[in-house]
Formats: C-alpha cells, sequence, structure tokens
C-alpha cells in the first residue's frame, strides 16, 4: 500500500479547494511545512503579514485542514422572523402592480408589529431580490424636453 506523504496531501487539497482565501491559506502552509520556508517569507510571497500567517499556521496546527477554513458567524439576528418574512414576500406575490416601500413598511408593521426605518425596508427589499423601478432624482433631469413629452402618456 503507498502512502502519500504531507506534502502530496496539501497539494491535493490545494488543486481540490475552490474557495481562493483558503487557497491562499493553504498554499502558506505548503510553503511552510512542505517546502522549509519561513514563515515570514511565505508571507511576503502572498503578500501578506507575518501576523496573519501565524494565526493561520497555527490554527492548521490546532485543527488541520478544516481550520484553514472561515468559521461561521452567527451575526445579529433578524427583527422579523422567518415565519413574518414569507407570509409578507407571498403577500407582495399575489399582487400583479409594483409596491411602494411605504406600502411595504405598512404590511411589516401590520404582520409583524415591528417598526422598522424607511431604510431598512429598501435594504430588506434589495435582499429579497426587489428593485427600484422609479428613476433616481439624478437621473430626472438629464432628458431633453422632446424625450419627455414624447415618454408621457397619450402623446
Amino acid at each position: 500500500m503507498v502512502y502519500a506523504s504531507p506534502k502530496e496531501l496539501l497539494e491535493r487539497a490545494y488543486r481540490q479547494e475552490e474557495d481562493p482565501q483558503v487557497k491562499e491559506r493553504l498554499l502558506l502552509v505548503l510553503r511552510v511545512r512542505g517546502d522549509g520556508v519561513t514563515a515570514a517569507q511565505a508571507a511576503r510571497e502572498v503578500h501578506r503579514t507575518k501576523a496573519w500567517a501565524s494565526k493561520w499556521l497555527k490554527r492548521f496546527d490546532s485543527y488541520g485542514l478544516e481550520g484553514l477554513k472561515d468559521a461561521l458567524r452567527s451575526g445579529r439576528p433578524p427583527k422579523i422572523g422567518s415565519l413574518v418574512q414569507i407570509r409578507i414576500k407571498t403577500e407582495m406575490a399575489k399582487r400583479s402592480q409594483s409596491w411602494r416601500v411605504k406600502e411595504v413598511w405598512h404590511l411589516i408593521k401590520e404582520e409583524s408589529g415591528i417598526t422598522l426605518s424607511v431604510r431598512e425596508v429598501y435594504r430588506l427589499l434589495h435582499r429579497w431580490g426587489y428593485r427600484p423601478i422609479v428613476p433616481k432624482k439624478r437621473f430626472v433631469k438629464t432628458a431633453s424636453k422632446e424625450e419627455k413629452e414624447a415618454f408621457k402618456k397619450g402623446r
């Protein structure tokens, strides 16, 4: 039975990895542990600091290849629960016309009892895949008078 050396295992992991950040960390480990280069030299090669290199080498020594991946972060929990979000999205999908932000704001307040700022509603709609259909104020005065008249209904 033929066993692969640690360097060969690291090279195989490097070739198979798709996340560019993890790949960069694997390259660091490969250079230091596989090729015998100092951590400072390997850090210079990947245009990083010595502190960055020592952090990831320690994580590799403690946790192996899994230590090179980013840890999951919980983050702040959303103000609106997932079930309420589903109800709001379903309500929005039922209507064939577009929604105004104020209307969505009122809908959120009715469904969840939570008052969000208008900016938060914009962010939420953006996260859900909705985009504004009204031109921003900076684009309103860019058309000529002839173009505006041609655009108006009934003309």
